[in-house]
């Protein structure tokens, strides 16, 4: 099967991307590269476009022959959302559709949605499950709640069958070292904090220590990307034999503070790692885990690689070996 990845080239996409050659199928990555990397893609059909340009979109459905979609390609940061909410509603919103205009004109009715658990906003309680009530507290969830409401129109106007997956914090890198993180800047806890570890950061940030939590810092539900990657395959599999679209929730079940991330990565790392609190971030739950029964029961999917202490050694394997990230941004040759 030829499946378009888009946003295939970013953290989470080039992660999908090497799943899916694993298990046989033809990749193909449409990204501009403002955020993703070329050198992380590992294989497959590249095309450097963008959501935003509606001919791009057209050529690669054309030229490829796309028979499903995983949708990936977003702008993904709380506190920026708050700060740029047009950007996100455009990116996030206008560009998706325009991807859903050219399923619509092509015929392709599989699609999976890189969502996350921002469309339920605070916590009334943990873990959430899939029917928890949905109430955002930043743009960035808008855009997830409002674009799961537009494929859930496109599903009775048009036939596009969809499974939605509701992620909550991706981490890790592939074992091996292959593929990691790499955001410019990076705002996301892990890669940071193993920043500071080897010693390109002199400190952490921990906004707010204040919360209703055992010690005050926020709670998150960590996920290896690996894992994650995995989980569209099986959604992807069983859109194939179902045709059914749904929701699912892709956790572990397990939260870990900001604190409680300080002192592992110290531990595997054996690299002290300083810290300054200072106040609260905008739009930020004290808490989110997930209750991810339903996807295990239904899909089958066990993670393999996301216990707290192999997410965080992975993805120090990875910084360790890639001291400088990917490094050469501006190739982006098509192939």
């Amino acid at each position: 099967m030829r499946v378009l990845v888009t946003g295939g080239a970013g953290y989470i996409g080039s992660h999908m991307v090497k799943e899916l050659l694993l298990k046989g199928y033809h990749p193909i990555t449409i990204d501009n590269l403002k955020e993703g990397h070329r050198e992380a893609l590992v294989g497959g059909d590249f095309f450097c476009g963008d959501l935003g340009d509606i001919e791009d979109v057209r050529y690669v459905f054309d030229k490829y022959q796309v028979e499903a979609v995983i949708h990936f390609a977003a702008s993904c940061y709380v506190g920026e959302s708050v700060s740029q909410p047009l950007n996100y509603y455009f990116n996030n919103l206008v560009n998706g559709l325009n991807l859903l205009k050219i399923m619509v004109e092509s015929g392709v009715k599989k699609l999976i949605f890189s969502s996350s658990c921002a469309v339920y906003g605070n916590p009334l309680k943990i873990p959430m499950k899939e029917d928890h009530p949905q109430a955002p507290v930043n743009p960035y969830g808008n855009t997830k709640q409002m674009f799961e409401k537009i494929l859930a129109d496109h599903e009775r106007a048009y036939g596009i069958k969809y499974i939605s997956l509701r992620y909550f914090n991706a981490a890790g890198a592939t074992p091996g070292g292959e593929i990691g993180e790499d955001h410019s800047p990076e705002t996301h806890l892990i890669p940071l904090i193993l920043h500071a570890a080897a010693g390109k950061k002199e400190s952490i940030e921990i906004f707010g220590s204040d919360y209703d939590t055992p010690d005050g810092t926020c709670i998150r539900d960590f996920i290896h990307v690996t894992d994650l990657a995995q989980a569209h395959i099986l959604a992807l599999e069983y859109l194939g034999y179902t045709s059914k679209s749904d929701c699912y929730n892709l956790g572990t079940g397990k939260g870990y503070s900001v604190k409680e991330i300080i002192k592992i990565s110290q531990e595997i790392t054996g690299k002290s790692i300083p810290y300054q609190e200072i106040g609260r971030r905008e739009g930020d739950p004290p808490a989110l885990v997930a209750d991810a029964k339903k996807i295990k029961e239904e899909l089958g999917w066990e993670p393999k690689f996301s216990d707290i202490r192999i997410i965080i050694q992975t993805a120090w394997e990875w910084h360790s070996k890639h001291p400088d990230g990917f490094r050469n941004k501006s190739i982006a040759h098509n192939f």
